[in-house]
C-alpha cells in the first residue's frame, strides 16, 4: 500500500510500505450539557452525605460535622486542580499526566492508586445502602411489633455482593449508566436534600433549645479507638496541628468520587473550559449544601445518646428524629433508603465503569498485558478486566464483614493518594509547559517567574493529610500499600513483558494522521461512497462482499472502526497509539490483506465514541455516503441491529443525511434498510391495485383526467393517520398485521 491515504500503487507487495489511518476525535462522542456532567460527578460526589457523617464522627468525635463541611470547602480548591489538569488536555489520562511530569515510575503508582479508589468505591456504596435498607426493616417489624430482626451488617454484605454481581453482569453487556439516567436520580435525591433543608430547621426552631456541635479545636477532638493508629502513645497526638491534620483526614472521606469531573471533560459540549467550571462549581456548592449541612444538622438534631446507633445510616436516623407523626417520618425514611439505594448502587456502576476506563488506558499504553482487553465473544466487552474488579470488590465486601468504618478508613487512604499524586504530576506541569487555559489561582509573580501559591498550597495540604493517614490507618494502610503494591507490580511485569513481544510482532506498518473531525476531503471520499464498520477481524465476510461487488469508479470504499469509549472514560483526548492500539493494528492489517487481495484501495478510519451506532451514522453523515455496510452481530439479530442504527439515525440533527443501510450475513442474502424518506418498494400487486383505483377515479367526472398515482396515495395515508388516531385504530393495526403477514 502506499502513503497516500491507503491507495495502493503495487498490491502485489505491500508489505515494504505504510497505510495511512485517519483518526478522528470528536465526531462520535456524544456532548452533554453541564447539568448532566455534574449529574454524573454528583452521582458519587453526593452519595458520601449517606455515611461520611457517621464514620467521621466515631473517629473524631461530636466536632466532625465541621470538618465535614471544611473538607467540602476545601473540594474548590481541588476543583482548581482538576480544572487546570483539564486545560492542558494532556493526551493520555492520568497514567501520562504523571508519567510526562514526574516520571513511568510515580505514573504507575498514580494509577494504582486510583484503580485502589475506584475498587472500593462499589464497597464502600453497596454496603452502606445495605446498612440503610437493614436498619429500616428492622424499624418497620418494630413498628408493627413483630420479633423478626435482622443483622445489618450481615445482610449489608449480602447486598452489596448482589448488587455488584447485578453491575457486573450489566457492564460485561456493555450497557452502562447513562447521564440521562444519572440526572434523574439526582433530581429525586434533590427533592431529598431540599426536604431535609426545611425540615431540619423547622425542628429545631420547633423544639428551642438547639446548639451547634463543638468548635472544631484540638481541645473539643474525641479520637475513637484505633483512630490515632500508629500515632498513639507518641509525642505527635499531643500537636494540635496534628491533631487537626489527622481529624481532617478522617472526613477527607467526604471527597471521594470528586475524580470523576476530570472523566466528564471530555464529553462536556462547547465551550469545554467555561462549562467544566459550571460543572465544578455546581457540584462542589451542591456537595456543601447537601453533605455539609445534613451532616451538622444530624448532630444538631439526633439525641447523643441515640445517634451512635444511627452511624451506619446516619441520614435514617436524622429522619426518625424529625419534629411530626411517627408514620409521616417513616414514610420519609423509607424514601431517603430509596434516594440511598439509587445513587449508591449507582456508585457501584460507575467504580466498576470508572476502573474498566482506567485498565484499558494502561493497557493501551502497554503497562497491563494484552490478553486482558481481550473482548468478550457475544458482547465485545473487556470482560477479563472487569471479572477482575468485580472479583476484587467482592473479596473486599467479604472481607469487611459489613464493617463501614473499616470500609471508609481504607477507602480515604486511596481517595487522599489519587488526590495528592494527581496534584503532584499537576504542579510538575506548572514548571514545564506554560499552555495551559486555566491556572490555579493565587499565583505570585517575582522577577519575572511565576510562582504558584495556591497550587503548591493544595498540594501540601493533600501530602500532609495523606501521610496522617498512611500513620493513622493501620488497617487501612496494610490494605491499600498491600493492593497498590500488586498493581503495580503487574503493571511493571506487564510493561516488561509487552516491550519484549513489540520486538517479535510483524503486523502491518501504519502512518496515522490525527484529525479532530470526520471529514471527507482529509479521506479523499467522494460523496455517495461505501462505508463498511468492522470490529472482529474474525467476521469479515461483509467486506471481502463489498470488495467484490463495488465499481471503484462510481463509489469509494470507507473501512472504519469504532473505539468504544465507557460513559465518562475520557479524561484526556486519546493519543494517538491509544486510539491505534495493537487490537486496531491487527485489524487493519486484515483489512488491508483482504483489499491488497481484490486489487482495490479503502480509506482506513478510526472513531472513537461512546456508542457504536452513533458512532457509525455520524461518520456516515459527515462522509455523505450513500451505504452503510455491515456485518452480521454476535450479540443481536440482524432486525435488532438494523433497528439499532436506524433509532441513533434518527437522533441526527436535522436535516439528516439520507442514506441505506446494508447487513451483510455469510449465509443468505443482505437485507436492505433505507435510512431517511425514501420512495417505499411497492410489491406488483399493490402496483396494480393502485393502478386499478386511479383508472376508476379518472372516470369520475368530477375529477378526471388531471389526476396522478401520487394523489391517490396521499388520500390512503391521509386516511390512514387520520384512522389511527380516531376509532379506527384497532381495525387499521389489524390490516397492518395482515398485510405485514403475506411478505
Amino acid at each position: 500500500m502506499s502513503s497516500e491515504m491507503g491507495r495502493p500503487a503495487n498490491p502485489a507487495s505491500p508489505s515494504s510500505t505504510t497505510t495511512k489511518v485517519v483518526i478522528a476525535t470528536t465526531v462520535a462522542l456524544s456532548f452533554i450539557s453541564f447539568w448532566r456532567g455534574a449529574a454524573i460527578v454528583l452521582g458519587d460526589l453526593a452519595s458520601t452525605m449517606f455515611y461520611v457523617g457517621g464514620i467521621a464522627e466515631q473517629a473524631i468525635g461530636k466536632s466532625a460535622p465541621w470538618f465535614v463541611l471544611g473538607v467540602m470547602l476545601f473540594s474548590f480548591a481541588v476543583r482548581s486542580v482538576y480544572m487546570e489538569s483539564c486545560s492542558m488536555f494532556v493526551r493520555g489520562g492520568v497514567y501520562v499526566v504523571v508519567r510526562d511530569s514526574i516520571g513511568p515510575t510515580m505514573a504507575k503508582l498514580s494509577v494504582s492508586a486510583l484503580v485502589v479508589d475506584y475498587i472500593l468505591t462499589g464497597p464502600i456504596s453497596a454496603v452502606s445502602a445495605g446498612q440503610y435498607l437493614g436498619h429500616l426493616l428492622n424499624e418497620i417489624s418494630e413498628m408493627l411489633h413483630q420479633d423478626m430482626r435482622i443483622d445489618p451488617a450481615l445482610f449489608s454484605v449480602f447486598f452489596a455482593a448482589a448488587v455488584t454481581a447485578y453491575f457486573w453482569w450489566m457492564n460485561i453487556k456493555g450497557i452502562h449508566e447513562s447521564s440521562g439516567q444519572a440526572l434523574r436520580i439526582l433530581q429525586i435525591t434533590t427533592v431529598m436534600v431540599a426536604a431535609l433543608l426545611v425540615w431540619c430547621p423547622l425542628t429545631l426552631l420547633l423544639r428551642g433549645n438547639w446548639q451547634l456541635p463543638p468548635a472544631p479545636t484540638f481541645h473539643n477532638l474525641q479520637f475513637g479507638e484505633g483512630a490515632l493508629g500508629w500515632l498513639k502513645g507518641t509525642m505527635w497526638e499531643r500537636i494540635a496541628f496534628v491533631g487537626i491534620i489527622v481529624a481532617f483526614g478522617h472526613s477527607l472521606l467526604a471527597l471521594s468520587g470528586f475524580e470523576t469531573l476530570a472523566q466528564v471533560y471530555r464529553e462536556i459540549a462547547y465551550p469545554k473550559l467555561r462549562n467544566l467550571k459550571i460543572t465544578a462549581n455546581l457540584v462542589c456548592g451542591y456537595a456543601v449544601v447537601s453533605t455539609g449541612l445534613i451532616s451538622l444538622f444530624a448532630v444538631m438534631i439526633i439525641p447523643d445518646n441515640v445517634r451512635p446507633s444511627y452511624y451506619d445510616n446516619l441520614i435514617g436516623g436524622l429522619a426518625m428524629s424529625l419534629a411530626g407523626p411517627p408514620l409521616l417520618k417513616l414514610g420519609f425514611h423509607i424514601f431517603v433508603v430509596i434516594v440511598g439505594i439509587l445513587i449508591l448502587s449507582g456508585g457501584v456502576n460507575t467504580s466498576i465503569i470508572g476502573a474498566n476506563g482506567v485498565l484499558n488506558r494502561v493497557a493501551e499504553d502497554g503497562v497491563l498485558l494484552d490478553l486482558f482487553r481481550k473482548p468478550h465473544h457475544r458482547f465485545g466487552t473487556t470482560y477479563r478486566i472487569i471479572n477482575l474488579i468485580t472479583i476484587l470488590q467482592l473479596v473486599t465486601i467479604l472481607a469487611s464483614r459489613g464493617n463501614l468504618i473499616l470500609l471508609g478508613e481504607a477507602y480515604a487512604f486511596g481517595v487522599v493518594w489519587s488526590f495528592f499524586l494527581k496534584g503532584m504530576g499537576v504542579l510538575a506541569l506548572r514548571f514545564q509547559r506554560h499552555d495551559q487555559e486555566y491556572k490555579t489561582p493565587f499565583n505570585l509573580l517575582i522577577a519575572g517567574r511565576e510562582i504558584p501559591l495556591g497550587l503548591i498550597a493544595t498540594v501540601v495540604a493533600l501530602f500532609l493529610v495523606a501521610i496522617a493517614n498512611l500513620f493513622t490507618k493501620q488497617i487501612a494502610t496494610y490494605a491499600g500499600l498491600s493492593l497498590t503494591t500488586l498493581l503495580f507490580v503487574v503493571f511493571l511485569i506487564s510493561e516488561r513483558i509487552n516491550h519484549l513481544r513489540m520486538k517479535e510482532k510483524t503486523l502491518e506498518e501504519f502512518n496515522l494522521d490525527h484529525q479532530e473531525q470526520v471529514d471527507k476531503d482529509v479521506l479523499h471520499a467522494r460523496p455517495g461512497c461505501v462505508l463498511v464498520a468492522v470490529r472482529d477481524f474474525h467476521r469479515m465476510d461483509h467486506l471481502k462482499k463489498v470488495l467484490q461487488k463495488t465499481n471503484l469508479r462510481r463509489y469509494d470504499i470507507v473501512v472504519m472502526t469504532v473505539r468504544q469509549l465507557s460513559t465518562g472514560a475520557g479524561e484526556y483526548g486519546l493519543r494517538d497509539e491509544q486510539l491505534f492500539s495493537d487490537y486496531e493494528k491487527q485489524l487493519f492489517t486484515r483489512v488491508v490483506e483482504l483489499a491488497e487481495k481484490e486489487g482495490k484501495p479503502v480509506e482506513l478510519l478510526v472513531v472513537p465514541g461512546v456508542d457504536p451506532f452513533d458512532a457509525m451514522v455520524q461518520t456516515a453523515s459527515k462522509l455523505q455516503a450513500s451505504r452503510l455496510v455491515t456485518g452480521v452481530s454476535a450479540r443481536m439479530t440482524s432486525e435488532e441491529l438494523a433497528r439499532r442504527i436506524g433509532l441513533a439515525w434518527e437522533k441526527l440533527p436535522e436535516p439528516r443525511h439520507a442514506l441505506s443501510l446494508e447487513v451483510i450475513s455469510p449465509d443468505r442474502p443482505s437485507s436492505y434498510v433505507n435510512l431517511g424518506p425514501h420512495p417505499p418498494r411497492l410489491w406488483p400487486e399493490d402496483l396494480d391495485r393502485l393502478h386499478e383505483i386511479w383508472l376508476s377515479l379518472t372516470g369520475e367526472d368530477e375529477i378526471g383526467s388531471k389526476l396522478h398515482h401520487r394523489d391517490v396515495v396521499g388520500v390512503a395515508l391521509r386516511r390512514l393517520e387520520r384512522d389511527l388516531t380516531g376509532p379506527g385504530r384497532r381495525q387499521a393495526l389489524l390490516d397492518i398485521q395482515n398485510e405485514m403477514g403475506k411478505q
